[in-house]
């Protein structure tokens, strides 16, 4: 059996490390198993209201969710060992009578209700050495190719193995296969889908593969590399480099680019794919200021497509309801953003943005295996834009310390043919976490 692309290489290589290091240093000091060990829990609270104007047809959720997540320390001696667990509890507290679908209770049986309540469970064994750390499990993963969702009331999770590395200052190397994921609107496991693709019935990707660097060595200066495959789907690469400059104690200026290419492999289950899509951004802070300005850019003729429930699009015009990331498809944002410590009522966060996006939807191809319903004859210049208002308040202190309370409102329009693709749309979520540390 062949193997994938870059699973071997990334272990051969970390392991190699791992030996390097057990001949130069004795391994740190563990804190111990029980000693190490921690237990959090979160309660999220989440209201979502989606209404779509041409279809007449509001999609209105409300739910409870309950997220325990237990950590272990490592045992003694060179190589460590440990457990982490987690439970996760959704409960309706509305939603039916034709209104679900939102996205934040699971998928109704087909008579416009949802289950009362959904649940899940998961563990991961770990084992560390020096600094090296493998998982093998349910694992929260979160980088450029593979990041589980985390903007609605649970949390997205994967099953399958890990591999991470701190040896060096300012640098991670991690990689891994993950070959199922649990959905954060849903009990148990499936396969790993993607967000803009529809795969044939029988069709599915038996597993992702990735491996990547992150580096943080000069102050102020990112920067990160990424290679994955998702089997019989796509090879997908991606860089980045952000850099922030205090002008002074008052203005600091952020540049950053964001590059994504997505290149068809294997069976090719969603049909040809060649992207190249990258993101510009310049953000000027002034005190608790910002303003920033994106131009983002798609060249293909598939959309820019990312891990199904992911938070994989590291992309500067990725917004609440759109991600501007059609075929061929150009955008620029502005955003305003305040921090309210300036008027002493720390906490208090805002941010007003609009989006607009111009996309060749004729160009895509309508005998597309995945993609074909991006096609539409009337979409040359098609159009849209979306306003986004964003307001956050986090407890500074007292009992309800780190309590949250988060509102968001955004307002998608679209013409000259991209209302073929998608409605007109006013979206509105309320979510309130309280987070606690129990030990």
């Amino acid at each position: 059996m062949q193997t994938p692309f870059i699973f071997t290489p990334l272990f051969i290589a970390l392991a190699a490390t791992i030996c390097s290091q057990a001949q130069a240093a004795e391994a740190p000091p563990a804190e111990g198993f029980v000693e190490g060990s921690s237990l959090k829990l979160n309660a999220r609270n989440y209201y979502m209201n989606r209404n779509r104007h041409q279809q007449n047809d509001d999609n209105i959720e409300w739910g409870q969710g309950f997220l325990g997540i237990f950590e272990s320390g490592y045992t003694q001696g060179t190589v460590g060992f440990g457990i982490d667990a987690n439970a996760m509890l959704g409960l309706k507290l509305d939603g039916g009578g034709g209104t679900d679908g939102s996205s934040i209770l699971p998928i109704s049986d087909g008579n416009g209700k949802a289950p009362g309540s959904f649940s899940t469970a998961g563990a991961t064994l770990k084992m560390r050495a020096f600094d090296t750390e493998l998982k093998a499990g349910d694992l929260f993963l979160n980088n450029p190719v593979i990041a589980g969702g985390q903007s609605r009331m649970l949390p997205q999770t994967f099953r399958g193995v890990s591999l991470s590395n701190h040896s060096f200052d300012g640098w991670l190397i991690e990689g891994g296969q993950a070959s199922f994921t649990k959905p954060y609107n849903q009990s148990g496991h499936k396969r790993i889908g993607t967000s803009y693709g529809s795969l044939r019935d029988g069709d599915e990707s038996l597993h992702l593969n990735w491996i990547g660097t992150a580096w943080s060595g000069v102050p102020g200066l990112t920067s990160s590399l990424y290679a994955s495959e998702l089997k019989d789907i796509w090879n997908q690469y991606y860089y980045d480099l952000d850099y922030t400059y205090a002008v002074n104690e008052l203005v600091s200026l952020n540049p950053g680019l964001h590059v994504y290419h997505t290149q068809d492999t294997g069976q090719a289950l969603l049909g040809s794919i060649d992207n190249n899509t990258y993101s510009l951004h310049f953000t000027v802070g002034v005190g608790n200021h910002s303003v920033t300005a994106a131009y983002q850019r798609v060249n293909g003729n598939t959309p820019f497509d990312y891990i199904s429930q992911g938070d994989s699009i590291y992309l500067d015009n990725s917004q609440q309801y759109s991600d501007f990331n059609g075929p061929n498809e150009r955008s620029w944002k502005l955003k305003y953003a305040y921090d309210f410590v300036g008027l002493g009522l720390p906490g208090l966060t805002s941010a007003v943005s609009y989006s607009r996006g111009e996309l060749d939807l004729t160009k895509a191809d309508p005998e597309s295996r995945g993609y074909a319903s991006w096609y539409s004859a009337d979409g040359k210049h098609a159009k849209h834009w979306e306003r986004d208002i964003d307001l956050k308040y986090v407890v500074q202190s007292g009992s309800a310390k780190d309590l949250a309370l988060r509102l968001q409102w955004a307002t998608n329009r679209g013409g000259n043919g991209y209302g073929e693709l998608d409605n007109d749309t006013d979206e509105y979520r309320v979510i309130v976490d309280y987070p606690l540390n129990i030990f």
